[in-house]
């Protein structure tokens, strides 16, 4: 497979994980809708496999960053369908707002398998292992940082939703922006 093909792959890779993202930010933010502790680990594992992708358009392509993506993809499947399987009896409604019909952890589930069936191509049809790194251009840089940003956003999400405790099962507001207010006079 040509160099480009691979750098273009990995950068579209990149923006598909960025744009799930962004759309578990929107229903957290639109609709108020925060992420339990499950989601919180789906979406710390697209981060993860989004980090295979960064390490192979900065440093790259190996098969040793498909295989953290990959990895991240497999823990992300076991957590997506342990969020499924809570959720499978006839009259839950299942946790948070479905969209096209699916919850986010099922779409999850999708994506994980998805994946690893892609990057499991890559595997098997990319010669370019070892190569040196292209130079970056503009699509793959702003992906790159998308990603990172993103990853950033998810932490502090997290921080303030949880504070430096345990998570709650169902969370219902921001734990750490309510102590903070709280110490106010």
């Amino acid at each position: 497979m040509p160099a480009a093909l691979v750098q273009m792959l990995n950068v579209l890779a990149l923006y598909a994980i960025s744009s799930l993202l962004i759309v578990a930010f929107s229903m957290q933010l639109a609709l108020n809708e925060l992420p339990c502790p499950l989601c919180m680990m789906q979406r710390a594992l697209f981060c993860a496999m989004g980090a295979g992708f960064i390490l192979n358009l900065v440093h790259g392509t190996r098969a040793s960053h498909y295989a953290l993506s990959i990895l991240a993809a497999l823990l992300g499947t076991l957590i997506a369908d342990r969020h499924i399987l809570l959720h499978i009896l006839p009259g839950d409604p299942g946790y948070g707002t479905a969209v096209a019909g699916m919850h986010y952890y099922t779409w999850a589930a999708v994506v994980y398998l998805f994946a690893i069936f892609v990057l499991t191509l890559l595997l098997i049809f990319d010669r370019n292992f070892g190569s040196r790194p292209a130079k970056l251009g503009l699509m793959a840089s702003t992906a790159i940082w998308l990603a990172v940003l993103l990853t950033a956003l998810n932490v502090l999400s997290t921080v303030l939703m949880c504070g430096f405790g345990a998570c709650p099962d169902d969370p219902t507001r921001y734990l750490l922006i309510d102590k903070l207010l709280k110490l106010r006079p």
